[in-house]
């Protein structure tokens, strides 16, 4: 199955070209690495209905997984999981737990991340950190369950 992506760059900076975005073409390296096919991608800024229409936007172009990276601290701009909750059909907290409790491994600032994973229509959604190391780090902690997600959220065949 070839699994297509959309990635989405949570950043007020980055939008505003104020800094190069580093998350998004560290998430595009890693899914390369993984075979799977970049579909779409976008960097908007700390805003739920910015957010919200690139997720959906993404999901219409029929990608099967949607990376965001950004937005899921604790500083008063960080909105990205109330974005994806907005619009999830289920939350999948195993995503999250798993990403948090290997990056404590890592530093004990993990705690304080809200990663998350849910499904929005069709597509399985993961918010992952947007430091670039953090983002690829915690996709590579769940990138095992991933096409499996994908297939089910896309409503495809799987082999359990």
């Amino acid at each position: 199955m070839q699994i297509t992506v959309g990635i989405v760059t949570i950043s007020d900076r980055a939008n505003a070209g104020v800094y190069d975005d580093l998350g998004g073409p560290a998430l595009q390296e890693a899914a390369a690495k993984n075979g799977w096919q970049v579909l779409s991608e976008a960097i908007v800024p700390d805003d739920i209905t910015r957010i919200q229409e690139t997720i959906r936007a993404f999901a219409a172009q029929g990608c099967g997984l949607i990376l965001t990276t950004g937005g899921t601290g604790i500083a008063p701009r960080d909105v990205t999981p109330e974005a994806i909750r907005g619009l999830m059909r289920i939350e999948l907290p195993g995503f999250g737990e798993v990403m948090r409790a290997e990056s404590m491994k890592i530093t004990p600032n993990a705690i304080l991340s809200r990663n998350l994973a849910a499904l929005v229509e069709q597509s399985l959604v993961i918010a992952l950190p947007g430091k670039p190391s953090g983002a690829v780090e915690c996709l590579g902690f769940v990138t095992g369950a991933i096409p499996h997600g994908v297939a089910l959220a896309q409503r495809l065949p799987t082999s359990c």
